[in-house]
């Protein structure tokens, strides 16, 4: 097996993280966007949405959104259980890493998307809308904030793909200038504690 994917980018660290914390090793294939390598014929025979990161299995066949991969993963090995254990566990990882993604995670990469001179060349850039989407994911953090006021991770007591989700879209919001703020001491408590974990590195 070998995964596509674009190193810098938060969707391809999430894989990384998540298989660092069950120790499973992989071979990755750097894809260079700045080139537009994600473009090319080959690279959409793997995914037609011309996306990373994207898994070879060992059958030549393929599988791409980070969740999916992830999920086939805790599948093959279920221990550490990063998508919960209990039905009520799993309900709540579920409900908050969804929560983390669309109000998070998607507003953080579009405003990337339609504010910055990256994506310039490979798609039509709507800045009205970058700067809304940037509002809506620096709202999030107070989000963030309170349910860690509550518990040590963000979907419980236990870490989980929720917390990794949250923890690559901090990290990526900085280049869009966001960051979590002094007064969030529940955020910062959680991300101090989550970016120490050997994981965070991969």
């Amino acid at each position: 097996m070998q995964i596509f994917e674009t190193k810098t980018a938060p969707n391809p660290r999430r894989v990384r993280i998540f298989l660092a914390e069950k120790d499973i090793p992989m071979n990755y294939v750097q894809i260079d966007m700045l080139k537009g390598e994600q473009f090319t014929p080959e690279f959409r025979a793997r995914n037609a949405l011309a996306q990373v990161p994207v898994l070879e299995l060992d059958d030549g066949s393929y599988l791409s959104e980070s969740v999916a991969i992830c999920r086939y993963f805790e599948e093959l090995q279920p221990e550490p259980a990063l998508f919960g254990s209990s039905p009520r566990e799993k309900a709540e990882v579920e409900m908050w890493n969804r929560r983390v993604e669309l109000n998070f995670l998607f507003p953080t990469g579009m405003c990337f998307q339609h504010t910055h001179p990256f994506f310039k060349p490979f798609k039509p850039q709507v800045p009205e809308w970058g700067e809304l989407c940037r509002a809506r994911s620096e709202a999030f953090f107070k989000v963030l904030n309170t349910q860690l006021s509550q518990q040590p991770f963000v979907a419980g007591a236990n870490f989980s793909i929720a917390d990794i989700t949250a923890l690559c879209t901090i990290d990526f919001a900085r280049v869009i200038q966001l960051k979590i703020k002094p007064d969030h001491t529940h955020l910062l408590r959680w991300h101090q504690a989550v970016s120490q974990r050997p994981s965070a590195q991969a």
